[in-house]
């Protein structure tokens, strides 16, 4: 017994020095802090990380964006305070107005925040503060004060392991989007970013200028489930003045040196950018979703949430008690991706028959799982599932709910799955995404009369107006670029 012991204490100290934090010395202030994340652990979650955020978002391809978002990031981190952090930028195919950086140096900033800046300056502050964020280890310090809260749509209601990881695949990358960091670490940030702007040549000024324009667009409230940079990004007291004044204090330290603003260049850049939500790779009217590149559409149950990614659509009942999950699967027959399913998922009690959608080939099966909860009992979940070939690939819809509620919802289930078909409507194939176009001014005159002149529908103006960070009566001279959007 004593040697038992001996053992089972010896196994139990080890535990808990494991659990022990390490002090670290913070790069960014010098001084020692609690961190439960080592410097290689923290790169290794941000190479963890960046696929599903890849997953859930898609990237932007926009090469001229990419090439000076890379060289101008890249001269910051050489003067940052972690000059030897490897840094990775990267554009993500999203509307939402937002960036965000991960730990292990990943920074992302979305199409919909590209479209928003009218500046160089404005850019490059917003891309030193998200670095700051890890320069100062922010990110690694989240993942010692807190867990990141989930963010799938469906993952209160699932209680199956696997159905939840199927679930969870292409939305993870939304959980990194939900921390929000303290004030302090906020007004680091906010430092931070005036330092790198400042050092590598830019007006620092033009990121107060920009938190301003997004204060004045609501900015904090979250679109569709997605936070935006003011909701993940508390507004520290006072930041447009304080960062104005950091910004003074900076280039002071740097007598008869202009700073880079640059408007023109980079309205160039962004000519032509998608903005808003971009309906090629699928959109909703009338609860129809429609999806123009792979041409297929599908009606969903009226009051339920259809979230889109590019691996995966969700549908959510409104009492989150039932989902549907949609994805193009890895085979090539409806047979082998249900039995890949029936395998991969763990199911059982499987009843399964060959069935025709819309004149396509399918496979429907109605099966279940039995998981255990946190308190020991049994539950069971049912799915319906239909397997649909079309054009040489495999769709696959998996209707969920708890074994109680599976019969209120099997109709709802049936429904949206028998209606996939192909789609033929010319108007739904040829529909483009609105874009950003870059117009010269041909004469002084007002915004709003610039628009006028280049045909902008009145109920526009204001939308427009803060998406070029003007007034609709401000003085414009002839040759100024402003931004329309037009198809």
């Amino acid at each position: 017994m004593k040697a038992t012991k001996s053992i089972f204490s010896l196994l139990l100290l080890a535990a808990l020095i494991l659990l022990i934090p390490s002090c670290a010395v913070n790069p960014v202030t010098g001084k020692r802090q609690i961190m439960f994340v080592s410097e290689e652990q923290e790169i290794a979650m941000g190479a963890q990380y960046h696929p599903s955020v890849v997953a859930t978002f898609g990237i932007y391809d926009n090469p001229a964006l990419q090439k000076f978002i890379e060289e101008k990031g890249t001269e910051m981190a050489k003067i940052s305070h972690r000059p030897n952090l490897k840094y990775h930028f990267t554009i993500l195919d999203s509307p939402v107005v937002n960036a965000f950086a991960v730990p292990g140096g990943y920074l992302y900033v979305t199409r919909g925040i590209l479209a928003q800046f009218n500046s160089e300056a404005e850019l490059i502050g917003v891309l030193g503060h998200e670095m700051g964020h890890v320069t100062a280890r922010h990110s690694a310090q989240q993942q010692t004060n807190q867990t990141i809260g989930q963010a799938v749509l469906l993952g209160g209601m699932l209680a199956s392991k696997e159905i939840y990881e199927m679930a969870d695949a292409a939305m993870a990358g939304m959980q990194l989007l939900f921390m929000s960091f303290s004030r302090e670490n906020e007004r680091e940030s906010d430092r931070l970013g005036v330092e790198y702007a400042t050092k590598i040549g830019y007006d620092a000024h033009k990121m107060a200028d920009f938190f301003q324009v997004l204060e004045k667009m609501n900015m904090a409230s979250e679109q569709a489930g997605v936070p935006t940079f003011m909701s993940t990004h508390p507004n520290p007291e006072d930041r447009f003045n304080t960062v104005h004044k950091i910004s003074d204090e900076w280039q002071a330290k740097y007598p008869g040196k202009d700073f880079i603003v640059d408007n023109n260049d980079y309205l160039s850049m962004i000519d032509g950018i998608v903005y808003g939500d971009d309906p090629r790779q699928g959109f909703v009217e009338n609860n129809t979703f429609y999806h123009p590149e792979l041409k297929f559409k599908f009606a969903f149950p009226s009051g339920w949430t259809l979230v889109n990614s590019p691996t995966q659509v969700q549908i959510a009942a409104p009492d989150q008690k039932a989902g549907i999950i949609f994805a193009l699967s890895d085979e090539t027959t409806a047979a082998a991706a249900s039995q890949k399913a029936i395998t991969d998922l763990k199911l059982s009690g499987v009843e399964s028959k060959n069935v025709q959608v819309n004149g396509a080939n399918a496979v429907e099966v109605i099966s279940q799982q039995s998981s255990e909860t946190q308190s020991g009992t049994q539950q069971v979940i049912k799915l319906c599932s239909y397997f649909i070939e079309k054009g040489g690939k495999v769709f696959a819809f998996h209707g969920i709910a708890a074994d109680a509620d599976f019969s209120k919802y099997r109709p709802s289930f049936e429904s949206t799955m028998k209606g996939f078909s192909t789609l033929t409507d010319a108007s739904k194939l040829n529909v483009k995404p609105d874009r950003i176009r870059i117009k010269t001014v041909q004469k002084t005159s007002t915004l709003s009369d610039a628009f006028a002149y280049f045909g902008v529908p009145k109920d526009q103006y204001k939308q427009l107006a803060l998406l070029n960070n003007m007034d609709l009566n401000q003085q414009l001279t002839r040759g100024k670029l402003i931004k329309v959007i037009l198809k």
